[in-house]
C-alpha cells in the first residue's frame, strides 16, 4: 500500500498493467525484423570465416557421431556475441525471442477494463470489448461464466475472464444486476492516466511501463483525454520503466519539445549524429519526472530528452544509466540476435551510460513505522507542479 495524503485509484490500475507487461532489462532497441543474409563481402574474402566452414564442414563429414546441426550454429552464434563481452550484445533463441516479441508489442487478449479489488471498474478503455458491449466505470462485477467474484480478488477475476471464447459477465450498476456477452480480443496495451486535484489544480498523471511498439499512439490518447479534462501540468511516471524501442521515446518527447530542437545523439563507430523533432506539435505547461535507480534506456532517452530541450524537472533517485542502443536481427529458425551499434548522448551532449541521469530532486518512497510507503516522490512533484 502506498500513502500520499490523497485518494488516487491509479495504484489498482498500476497493478493491473504491472501484471500484463512483466518488469524486464529490454534495452534500447531499434527494431529491425528482416533476416541476416550474406553481405557484399565475399565469403572467398573472409579468412576468418572461411575457417568457420572449413571446420563446420570437417565436422559434418567426419564426426564420429551425430549432433544437431542447428543446436550447434545457434552455439556458436550465442559464442560470437559472447566474446564480445558487452552485457547487451546477446543471443536470443525461439522462445526468448517470442517471449520479447510479446512484451514490446503493446498488445495482449482482454476485454479493456481495469478494475480493483472489491471488482468495481476503475476504467474502460475505448475501442475496445468492454467498451462497446457498455459496460461503465462505477460498474461492479459480480459473477464471470457462472462463478460469482465476490470473494475474489482483482487478479483472480482478471483471470476468470476467458480470452479464447465469449464470457457472459453479471455487474451490479447501481443495485441493478445487468448480464453482458463479451469475447476477449487483441487490444493496444493501455496507459494509467488520470486528473489529480492538488492545491487546486489540476495535474495530469501518465504511467508508462514500457516502451512498447504502441506506446506512443496511447500516450497522445491519454495526453489529450487528460487535457480535454482541464489539465495544467503532467506527471510523466517511468520509474521501474526497463526501456524498450527507441520510437516510443521519441514518439512521446516530439508531442512536447518544439521542431528543430534536440532528442537525443546517436555516437556510432564512425560519427555522431543529431535526431532533433520533426513534428509541428509542442506544449508550454510544466512537466514532471519520476524516476528510480531501474529507471534505464528508452526510458532515460525521454527523460533526458524532456530535461534537455523542453526544461522538465526530474524528481526520485539517479536512473540507472543504461547509454547503448542495439539493433536486432531475425534468424531463418526464429531466433534473434541483438548486438550494440551505438551510443546515445543527451541533448546537451553528455553520455550517461554507467552514471545515469541524476534528479533535480533526490527523493526516497519513504518507509512507515507501520509497514505501509509514503510517495514521498510523488508529493514532491505535486508540490513544484502546484506552484
Amino acid at each position: 500500500m502506498i500513502k500520499r495524503g490523497f485518494e488516487l485509484k491509479k495504484v489498482c490500475i498500476i497493478i493491473v498493467i504491472t501484471a500484463i507487461v512483466t518488469s524486464l532489462t529490454t534495452g534500447l532497441i531499434i527494431y529491425n525484423n528482416s533476416k541476416i543474409v550474406l553481405g557484399s563481402t565475399s565469403i572467398k574474402e573472409d579468412e576468418a570465416l572461411t575457417e568457420f566452414l572449413r571446420v563446420y564442414n570437417s565436422l559434418d563429414e567426419n564426426y564420429y557421431t551425430d549432433y544437431n546441426k542447428t543446436e550447434m550454429i545457434d552455439a556458436a552464434i550465442a559464442a560470437m556475441l559472447d566474446y564480445l563481452g558487452e552485457d547487451y550484445s546477446t543471443y536470443l533463441n525461439q522462445d526468448e525471442t517470442d517471449s520479447l516479441s510479446n512484451k514490446l508489442s503493446g498488445k495482449y487478449l482482454g476485454i479493456g477494463i481495469s478494475i480493483a479489488n472489491g471488482n468495481e471498474i476503475l476504467k474502460v478503455y475505448e475501442d475496445t470489448p468492454a467498451h462497446k458491449a457498455g459496460l461503465q466505470i462505477g460498474d461492479k462485477i459480480i459473477s464471470v461464466n457462472n462463478e460469482n467474484t465476490t470473494e475474489k480478488t482483482q487478479a483472480e477475476v482478471s483471470n476468470m475472464i476467458d480470452k479464447t471464447k465469449e464470457n457472459e459477465i453479471v455487474i451490479d450498476r447501481n443495485g441493478e444486476y445487468i448480464t453482458f456477452n463479451i469475447t476477449a480480443a487483441e487490444i493496444n496495451m493501455p496507459l494509467t492516466s488520470e486528473i489529480i486535484e492538488y492545491n487546486n489544480k489540476k495535474i495530469g498523471y501518465i504511467y508508462i511501463s514500457s516502451f512498447t511498439n504502441t506506446v506512443g499512439e496511447e500516450f497522445a490518447k491519454s495526453l489529450s483525454e487528460l487535457e480535454n479534462e482541464g489539465m495544467e501540468s503532467l506527471i510523466i511516471d517511468v520509474r521501474e520503466n526497463t526501456g524498450g524501442y527507441l520510437k516510443g521515446a521519441t514518439e512521446i518527447a516530439s508531442q512536447f519539445i518544439e521542431k528543430g530542437k534536440i532528442l537525443y545523439n546517436l555516437e556510432s563507430k564512425d560519427s555522431v549524429d543529431e535526431y532533433k523533432d520533426e513534428t509541428d506539435e509542442y506544449k508550454t505547461y510544466k512537466v514532471a519526472i519520476l524516476v528510480s535507480e531501474n529507471t534505464a534506456s528508452a526510458s532515460e532517452v525521454l527523460t533526458a530528452a524532456l530535461k534537455d530541450s523542453y526544461g522538465a524537472i526530474i524528481v526520485g533517485k539517479t536512473t540507472y544509466g543504461k547509454g547503448k542502443v542495439q539493433q536486432t536481427r531475425a534468424l531463418e529458425d526464429g531466433s534473434m540476435v541483438k548486438y550494440t551499434t551505438a551510443r546515445w548522448l543527451r541533448p546537451n551532449g553528455e553520455c550517461i551510460d554507467g552514471a545515469g541521469i541524476t534528479p533535480d530532486f533526490d527523493v526516497d518512497i519513504i518507509q512507515n513505522e507501520d509497514g505501509t510507503y509514503t510517495d514521498q516522490q510523488m508529493n514532491t512533484a505535486l508540490e513544484q507542479l502546484s506552484l
